[in-house]
């Protein structure tokens, strides 16, 4: 949501005047409001250079490289105790549990954030709980229309997915088992009784799906662009290094550096999380031996008639009938896994050493992975119908007449402001943002105002991340968002690392173009003549807008960063996150990083009061106290539903899946396998084929549904 203030104080200025009118001219056709975004069909996704193509391509074969993504996806082996990658992602892309999904607010450092707290219903919440209706929103005011009434119920807690028991890695298990060797560690805080239970993450699943348009992944934006091989981030990781067989027989390691490969990045994380999937110090290595000789999907069913691994299915209706080993070798170009020698020893004495395949796994797992995952993209939503003739803004065919004034709300409100694009969110690639005839695609870092005069704070910029926002949902102190660091010390944050690029000229870790040019509002908007110099970091030709080609004087950023909240040196990322995409929005819920919000319409009321809290980095001009009625709200949930794809409600192809058994809360007893664990309740996910669901199962339903009042 947006309010028209942007150039409202600085009208008179004729640089601003010129700047905004470019900007218009940049995005295309557009209203006071904006038009609508466009349909995602047809749009390609970012593409990988070296991956697929070029003299010397990494994968030889797609077709068997996505067939081994989707083993790995869903394999519950693939996890220390029975976790795959679907188990948190196996409703439209995202988590339809409800009972031990209760985390505590461990993300900050307050007294309660290592304690559960009662709910908004009125029970102790925490271990093990089941989740019901009443216990929504996290944050209730008297008057969920006015964010000035008085607070009825607030609490840290974060509603998000369940994973492993806190264990120590030991070493890989034998073959057949599914269960690494690990020795279990007392967990202070999810436990019941002298049980271990499972751990809970600090934030709340999103979707895979339509994730391969990110630019990064991740809540906080800490799946780097940059796929290095190995880990999460990128080229901050200095040590991560593959193995590369040479023509002459000998093995080396090398540096790798995959661009739009945010997919990976983001696949090897949990994988090795001592909280998501794995025993803590579990490495790629020993996973790679764990699975290399097993048959994937071992224990679980694959549907006849699955649209990727039906040709592998094994003939017992379990499992495929080739190895992980096959489908690696058949998938990616034998420089990477046909080679001899030692390339690293395990922590048992006894175990022989790392074959070439085990040292490289990472790059298998994150690789295959990204490439099933960019299948699944849902494009054929009622949104992504034809557009009416001669309508403006342009209606899609497919809408129906309380979706349409829906869309007139949800444009006149200025949602797509970060809602926009195909993916609608600000947080896609910047080059799906790219309008016909224009010069430049939309900014990684952005100068925006932050406030506007009518909020009492007066007028702001402010330098953010695009696609990366504080809408208050909690005070910034309780999670950093994109405002936090990476595990080397280094801000997750564009804007930050650009601040220091202009203190100390030193490139930014993530070497990303950053065009005063391109911005919003570039600095020539409020700093004087005098306290700019010309911007040395400008790529490219900024044609007709070289103008605001300025940066300040090193001597003024500093005096700037020194005054209150950083003055007109601000980066507005503490407290940040990424703009989710609105994509099947209708069955992703709970809604929000900390999954507080439990329904659309709680959705919408929290956005029109403003948000929660005010944030010294809160987004005020987008996230405002603006009125709407009861029909304009109904109108807009209709709107929203609209952005369904009926594909995913009833999980058709690309979105079928083999089975798998989802641990969902605990029993009363010890687990058979550790006495020192709570025995796992388990959800059984059929498996589905390319046909979907079938009438007597019904389609997946919202969140909601499934929740006792």
């Amino acid at each position: 949501m947006h309010k028209n203030h942007r150039f409202s104080t600085l009208a008179k200025s004729w640089h601003l005047f010129t700047l905004f009118s470019l900007t218009l001219t940049f995005a295309g056709d557009v209203t006071a409001h904006g038009n609508t975004p466009p349909s995602l069909k047809g749009v390609a996704l970012p593409i990988t250079p070296g991956l697929l193509d070029g003299d010397a391509p990494i994968v030889i074969d797609k077709i068997a490289a996505i067939q081994l993504g989707k083993a790995f996806f869903w394999d519950s082996a693939v996890g220390s105790d029975g976790m795959a990658c679907g188990s948190c992602h196996f409703h439209a892309g995202a988590d339809g549990r409800f009972q031990n999904q209760l985390s505590t607010g461990i993300s900050h450092k307050k007294p309660t954030g290592a304690t559960f707290q009662k709910t908004a219903s009125g029970e102790n919440g925490g271990v093990n709980y089941t989740l019901q209706t009443s216990d929504f929103p996290f944050f209730q005011l008297v008057d969920p229309t006015d964010k000035d009434s008085s607070v009825l119920f607030n609490t840290d807690d974060v509603v998000s997915s369940a994973g492993v028991f806190l264990r120590r890695f030991n070493s890989a298990t034998q073959t057949g088992s599914s269960t690494d060797n690990c020795t279990s560690v007392k967990d202070k805080i999810f436990h019941a009784g002298t049980f271990n239970t499972r751990q809970v993450q600090n934030r709340q699943a999103p979707s895979v799906i339509n994730a391969g348009f990110n630019f990064r992944n991740f809540w906080d934006g800490r799946a780097n662009n940059i796929f290095n091989g190995v880990s999460a981030f990128g080229v901050r990781d200095t040590k991560a290094k593959i193995w590369v067989a040479k023509e002459d027989g000998t093995v080396v390691s090398e540096i790798l550096r995959l661009e739009n490969a945010a997919l990976a990045s983001q696949a090897v994380a949990p994988a090795l999380n001592d909280a998501e999937m794995s025993c803590t110090q579990r490495t790629f290595p020993e996973l790679g031996r764990k699975l290399l000789a097993r048959q994937p999907l071992t224990t679980q069913e694959v549907n006849a008639d699955d649209s990727v691994l039906a040709t592998l299915r094994n003939t017992s209706g379990k499992g495929l009938n080739v190895s992980y080993d096959d489908l690696i070798k058949k998938a990616f170009a034998p420089r990477y896994w046909d080679g001899k020698g030692n390339f690293g020893k395990p922590k048992n004495v006894k175990a022989l050493p790392y074959n070439l395949t085990e040292a490289n796994f990472s790059l298998f797992f994150g690789l295959a992975l990204q490439l099933y995952q960019q299948t699944l993209v849902s494009d054929e939503s009622p949104f992504d119908t034809p557009r009416i003739p001669d309508t403006y803004p342009r209606i899609p065919e497919g809408l129906d007449e309380h979706q349409q004034k829906g869309l007139t709300v949800f444009l006149e409100a200025h949602c797509a402001i970060c809602h926009r694009g195909a993916t609608l969110s600000a947080a896609a690639h910047p080059d799906l943002f790219i309008a016909k005839g224009a010069r430049t695609s939309l900014s990684l870092v952005n100068r925006k105002t932050l406030n506007g005069s009518f909020n009492g704070k007066g007028v702001a910029q402010a330098i953010m991340d695009e696609g990366y926002f504080n809408t208050s949902v909690t005070p910034e102190e309780n999670d950093l968002g994109v405002g936090g660091e990476d595990p080397f010390g280094n801000p997750l944050s564009f804007s930050e690392q650009y601040l220091q690029q202009l203190l100390t000229g030193k490139p930014m870790i993530d070497r990303i173009a950053v065009n005063t040019c391109d911005m919003d509002n570039p600095f020539l908007v409020d700093y004087k003549y005098n306290e700019l110099i010309d911007d040395p970091y400008i790529t490219g030709d900024c044609g007709d807008t070289a103008i605001y080609s300025k940066i300040p004087k090193v001597s003024v950023l500093k005096a700037e960063l020194n005054t209150i909240n950083g003055g007109r040196a601000l980066a507005a990322v503490k407290g940040a996150f990424k703009v989710p995409s609105l994509r099947n929005v209708e069955l992703t819920a709970p809604y929000m990083h900390n999954g507080s919000l439990l329904t659309l319409e709680q959705v919408v009321d929290f956005y029109f009061r403003g948000g929660n809290f005010n944030n010294n980095a809160h987004f005020a001009t987008v996230v405002f106290e603006q009125p709407i009625t009861p029909e304009q709200k109904a109108d807009l949930v209709a709107f929203l539903k609209s952005l369904t794809d009926e594909r995913v409600r009833w999980e058709r192809a690309p979105f079928d899946h083999p089975q798998l058994l989802i641990p969902n809360g605990h029993g009363t007893n010890a687990s058979v396998k550790n006495p020192k664990q709570a025995e796992d309740l388990f959800l059984n996910v059929p498996a589905i084929g390319k046909n979907g669901r079938d009438a007597k199962l019904g389609a997946i339903k919202a969140f909601e549904t499934y929740l006792e009042p």
